[in-house]
């Protein structure tokens, strides 16, 4: 009698009837290869993301499912989860209370705020918006604080409740942020608003009660002010008891413990957050840049010792190579000499139609201040009104690429940094020469670049905690010297740009800014003079 092999289950039919069993990379395994035992002998490994390696052209039967985000979504119910796929993290699974926020036009409006404001126009890939880099810090929230209940969870008592309070201060993060990414609140608002202490990050806060009220999302009082703690504790690293005090965020006592749960989003202590582990990724895939900064052998070897969120020994390098890929991502997209002409220029378009259209007004009430975004913009170019014409006119340079010229720049020296005063356009007006052309401050625009490695003069990794091996119950803190003579011995550069709003003033400000520079240092601290070309050139 011939042999008839049982009926066996497809691998994708097991994972829809067990979603969130822990072991489905082996029942993939055992089910193909009792239909196939051939598979058994060329059963390959998978790759690191989960996919099978092809092999002379040819890709095996079935390749795998299992992801690096895999651990994350077992955790949930993912039949009750909507499944976005993200071009950095793969498929993200957003869990039913924080799809209640997503789904509001409040949240949407970040769809209209790109990620690094003005700089798609050096960089035509950087058009990627605060939306997707809210998703990916929500995903990768939620996959440290699992790793971290997988690992220590019966030690650190983190339950249901402290994963999604993570999971929703990861995605609402950055829901107040206000149009072109930080211009907005650093550039504009300083030049309107009178000594304005405003922040992004209070308006996220307040946006959070006014998404709940709006639209009546039932959660529990507890979690929403746990939520707004995070938020608090983690942007301006204050102490729980500070918080505690205030009526208004004001929750019980039992989890004061748990101080890791707030680094996990935005690090205010070391540094090291999934906030930048994700728009280091994002910003350097869109620039076309190359990354190869690992956030995951981070995110694997972390370890809660204390309070703090600790790292192996071996990671040392992994450590600084985030923090230097950050600083190269500040030199050469955020603080791009064009990107800056470009900023500065819609600075000014917005300043100029601000009394009209009254875009400061917004910055206090939630309700109005969600329907800002980056189309204020077209609603300046397209609007037919004379007062707007000063600003209408500004934006038809950026589209026809007439921008603010620049000049020159150069780094203030190291000795000097612990006492610069920022350079202003009067600074560059008052050491222009005599019986040439004239200049104004109007004429001219200045920016004082501040790049460093998360904490001004000094050294992060004085700030990061590491242990030994698994076994260790000691952290501590790595020197430099004990790694590498190679690594910086300065963390901070002060580099002052100077611009001309109109081409024919380019060689009378250079000459302005290069004597500047000689009254200041008693040298010229340019590198290169600027291009006579551009010096001589005319309207």
């Amino acid at each position: 009698m011939p042999f008839t092999a049982p009926t066996i289950l497809h691998y994708t039919h097991l994972t829809a009837l067990f979603p969130t069993s822990p072991f489905p990379i082996f029942l993939q395994n055992s089910v193909e290869t009792a239909q196939n035992p051939r598979r058994l002998l060329r059963a390959r490994p998978c790759n690191a993301s989960g996919t099978r390696r092809a092999r002379m052209g040819a890709i095996y039967e079935d390749e795998c499912s299992l992801s690096s985000n895999y651990s994350f979504a077992c955790s949930q119910d993912l039949r009750f989860s909507k499944q976005v796929h993200d071009n950095v993290h793969g498929n993200i699974y957003l869990d039913q209370l924080c799809l209640k926020f997503a789904d509001t036009e409040q949240f949407q409006r970040l769809r209209d705020l790109k990620q690094l404001g003005m700089a798609h126009m050096v960089y035509p890939g950087a058009v990627h918006s605060r939306f997707e880099h809210s998703l990916g810090v929500y995903w990768l929230a939620g996959e440290a604080v699992h790793k971290l209940k997988a690992q220590q969870g019966l030690e650190l008592g983190i339950d249901r409740f402290d994963m999604q309070t993570v999971k929703l201060a990861g995605l609402l993060h950055d829901v107040g942020h206000g149009p072109f990414s930080h211009l907005f609140e650093h550039e504009f608002l300083p030049k309107v608003v009178a000594g304005s202490e405003w922040s992004h990050e209070h308006m996220s806060i307040e946006m959070v009660d006014h998404i709940v009220d709006e639209h009546h999302i039932d959660i529990d009082a507890d979690t929403i002010k746990r939520v707004k703690v995070k938020m608090l504790i983690t942007w301006f690293n204050l102490s729980e008891e500070m918080i505690l005090a205030s009526s208004k965020y004001g929750i019980g006592k039992s989890t004061r413990e748990k101080r890791f749960l707030y680094d996990i989003v935005a690090n205010g202590r070391s540094g090291i957050d999934v906030d930048k582990f994700d728009y280091i990724v994002r910003d350097s895939r869109a620039c076309g840049l190359g990354c190869n900064f690992q956030f995951e052998r981070l995110m694997e070897s972390m370890r809660v010792m204390g309070d703090d969120i600790c790292y192996r020994a071996k990671e040392y390098l992994t450590v600084h190579k985030l923090f230097a890929t950050r600083a190269d991502l500040h030199r050469t997209v955020y603080t791009h000499a064009k990107v800056k002409a470009l900023e500065l220029m819609v600075v000014d378009a917005m300043v100029s139609a601000n009394s009209y259209l009254q875009i400061a007004s917004h910055i206090q009430d939630p309700s109005q201040y969600w329907k800002l975004d980056d189309t204020i913009i077209k609603t300046i170019e397209t609007a037919p009104d004379q007062e707007l014409k000063e600003s209408r006119d500004l934006i038809l340079r950026i589209r026809r690429r007439d921008l603010y010229q620049y000049c020159n720049e150069f780094a203030v020296p190291k000795e000097k940094l612990e006492n610069f005063k920022n350079v202003t356009a009067q600074d560059i007006v008052c050491s222009q020469k005599s019986g040439g052309v004239s200049i104004r401050e109007e004429d001219v625009a200045v920016t004082n670049v501040r790049i460093d490695l998360t904490r001004g003069k000094h050294n992060p990794l004085d700030s990061v905690k590491f242990f030994q091996d698994y076994e260790s119950t000691e952290k501590f803190i790595i020197s430099d010297d004990r790694i590498s003579h190679l690594l910086p011995t300065s963390y901070q550069d002060m580099i002052v740009r100077v611009y001309s709003k109109k081409p024919e003033l380019v060689g009378a400000i250079s000459d302005a800014f290069e004597n500047f520079q000689l009254k200041t240092y008693g040298v010229k601290k340019q590198v290169l003079a600027t291009p006579e070309k551009k010096r001589q050139r005319l309207m």
